[in-house]
């Protein structure tokens, strides 16, 4: 018991107060000789013990939990004007509850941006560990936080508190990051594209020695329940506290009084951000006395006594080298961007999406251009202009081919659509495009079967279409390169075990044209068969909620492909069967029509639609007077304009967020 108290001492000095007292060779020694111990008397090792951080067992899955009370989001202030209106908003609230302002403070923290996560201890000793999850519901992952060094599994002084649960933000420091992303690429494998999503995907390893392979790193923010005799009566003393039982905290955390005191914080961080070991996006800005914090109470999904004061986002200046084509899975062209690379806000870009044809001729892009590119948080960076002072001349414009670039077939542009696309259906690059769809996790989930073994398959002709995964053999995969007989067997099994899935995953994954996973549902449970499928008529189609014409034009334009029959009846011939369809719960957004224009600074314009699908909205790519909003992001073009025109409501991406909490 004495080496594990000492084990642990010497962690907390390490991982949380960066400051050892010891060498890493003198803590692996003792390290080693606590294991040696613990085998020869396992029935003597404690909880706490620092062996317990690896060598979990492997969950088949993980359980969900409620969160006793909601780990509710934060609305945002998008700029200085809109946190002063929050302090007014703060202020007015509380003159009405008839509260003495002359004690309202603020707690300004650091945005990080990492991953929320709840940790409960019981009688000082962690026993669960929770993803914030839609904020209401999270996912158990306790045997993955025990891994994180800087999480306690003991409090310090624990036998105080008999429950307490503490919040906070796991994320990776930016020099671990950059250490992991060089040995992942040494070791052959795709570098992780920002932190944040590193460590999502960290915390989501079903097998806890993968996370414990990964240098995370955790910060408490505050306390969820807390039943444990007297909480701090401010947020500033819940940070000491947190501190006091073993936790990092923001290394800002400052006390302010007024609007102009949170400005001068705002704008004095945002100049230093690059000078933290970590990425940030912004200041946390709360009422810091808890008295105060219960009279402004919360909205339906966000505090009224909390505001996320985001920085603006990230640009450089870099040079416009190539402009790409990439087909997809439908056969829409898409314009990317290659670009001398350049660091954006602590992340190398070197590519940028470029949308359509229509934005490129509308910021007058050529190759050769010095152009401004922006990133902010996770978004796909985005060319924004270009600097026309710096052009010379010599910079050639980009004309969209005749032609597919991938299969030579002629391509086209359709009324009211604002990309080319290719209208041959065995192009290969439609092809390896919808084997990748086919497989994803929302279609029928085949593990091991990503981006680049799917690749792998075409580049050696073993596949062209999704029917023809269901006959690859063993053999075949084993010869090819890093698949080996393990990874070949597992491979082979993912793809028949795909076999048994729900209809509406099946009717997806066939990747037709405008049909999400909603709509999905919608035909599924009107269908029920395959083969009911292939006969449906427009009627039946238009006559279904949230179904409209381009849907329902799309749909049938895919049943009557004699080359889609084909693919669909192979498909069955490997023996489907299928789940019953899940009741269609009904959304907030049931019968709304939304459309998507511009660069989103929150998320992509995939997961936006995602986000609205499920709320029941519909939609869809092109704007008409049946159109209910437009959601106008940075650089929108066209769709904007047609919808001011039409009288369409345009809302932009606060608004958005609003609709969907």
């Amino acid at each position: 018991m004495e080496l594990v108290e000492m084990l642990n001492h010497h962690s907390y000095l390490y991982y949380v107060l960066s400051q050892p007292e010891i060498s890493d060779a003198e803590y692996d020694r003792m390290f080693r000789e606590l294991e040696d111990l613990e085998k020869s008397h396992p029935e003597l090792i404690p909880p706490e013990s620092p062996t317990r951080r690896v060598g979990a067992t492997a969950a088949s899955e993980f359980e969900s939990f409620k969160h006793e009370l909601p780990m509710l989001s934060l609305d945002n202030a998008m700029n200085e004007e809109e946190l002063v209106a929050f302090d007014k908003r703060t202020r007015k609230f509380l003159e009405k509850q008839c509260q003495d302002l002359s004690k309202l403070s603020y707690l300004v923290e650091l945005k990080f941006d990492g991953v929320a996560v709840s940790l409960t201890y019981k009688d000082g000793l962690l026993i669960r560990g929770v993803t914030r999850g839609d904020g209401v519901v999270g996912e158990v992952i306790t045997q993955n936080l025990q891994t994180i060094h800087s999480i306690p599994l003991r409090l310090r002084g624990g036998e105080h508190y008999p429950l307490v649960e503490v919040r906070g933000e796991v994320l990776f420091l930016s020099a671990h990051f950059e250490k992991l992303n060089t040995h992942r690429i040494e070791q052959g494998q795709e570098p992780f594209a920002n932190p944040r999503n590193a460590a999502s995907g960290s915390l989501r390893q079903l097998d806890p020695a993968i996370t414990a392979t990964r240098p995370l790193t955790f910060f408490a923010y505050g306390f969820g329940v807390f039943t444990s005799g007297a909480q701090p009566d401010s947020l500033f003393k819940s940070l000491e506290l947190c501190q006091q039982l073993g936790f990092r905290v923001s290394p800002l955390h400052s006390k302010v009084s007024t609007a102009d005191d949170l400005i001068k914080v705002f704008r004095q961080v945002q100049e230093d951000r690059h000078t933290y070991p970590f990425e940030i996006d912004g200041l946390v800005v709360k009422v810091d006395q808890l008295h105060l914090r219960d009279s402004l109470g919360q909205k339906e999904r966000s505090p009224r006594w909390a505001i996320a004061a985001k920085f603006p986002a990230v640009e450089e200046q870099t040079v416009l080298e190539d402009i790409q084509l990439q087909v997809g899975r439908t056969g829409a062209i898409t314009p990317v961007a290659i670009l001398r690379p350049v660091n954006v806000g602590g992340v190398v870009v070197s590519r940028a999406t470029l949308h359509n044809q229509d934005e490129i001729e509308r910021k007058d892009l050529r190759i050769g251009d010095t152009v401004i590119v922006r990133r902010q948080g996770d978004v796909i960076p985005a060319v924004v202009a270009v600097v026309m002072s710096k052009r010379s001349g010599e910079e050639k414009k980009f004309v969209f081919p005749e032609n597919c670039p991938e299969c030579g077939s002629k391509v086209s542009r359709e009324k009211d659509d604002v990309v080319l696309r290719c209208k041959n259906r065995s192009c290969p690059a439609q092809g390896l495009q919808r084997v990748i769809h086919f497989a994803s996790r929302q279609a029928l989930d085949i593990e091991g079967l990503g981006k680049k073994v799917v690749q792998l398959l075409f580049d050696n002709r073993l596949i062209s279409d999704p029917a023809d995964l269901y006959s690859l053999r063993q053999e075949q995969l084993v010869e090819l390169p890093r698949m080996g007989e393990l990874s070949s067997k597992n491979l082979i099994e993912a793809i028949s075990e795909s076999k048994r899935c729900s209809f509406d995953k099946f009717i997806f994954a066939l990747g037709i044209r405008h049909v999400g996973v909603r709509t999905a549902k919608i035909i599924a449970a009107h269908a029920k068969t395959p083969e009911q499928l292939l006969e449906l008529t427009e009627p039946e189609l238009l006559a279904l909620q949230e179904i409209g014409p381009e849907t329902a034009s799309a749909v049938l334009n895919f049943i009557s492909s004699s080359d889609e029959r084909e693919l669909v009846q192979r498909l069955l011939q490997n023996g489907f069967s299928f789940d019953p369809v899940e009741a269609l719960e009904q959304g907030e957004l049931e019968g709304k029509t939304f459309v998507l224009t511009g660069t989103l600074s929150g998320f992509s314009r995939d997961q936006a639609k995602a986000e609205l699908e499920k709320r029941g909205a519909k939609v869809t790519s092109s704007v008409s007077s049946k159109t209910d909003f437009v959601v106008a992001g940075a650089d929108a073009g066209s769709k904007l304009q047609k919808a001011l025109k039409l009288g369409v409501k345009v809302i932009e991406e606060q608004e958005l967020l609003e609709f969907l909490q």
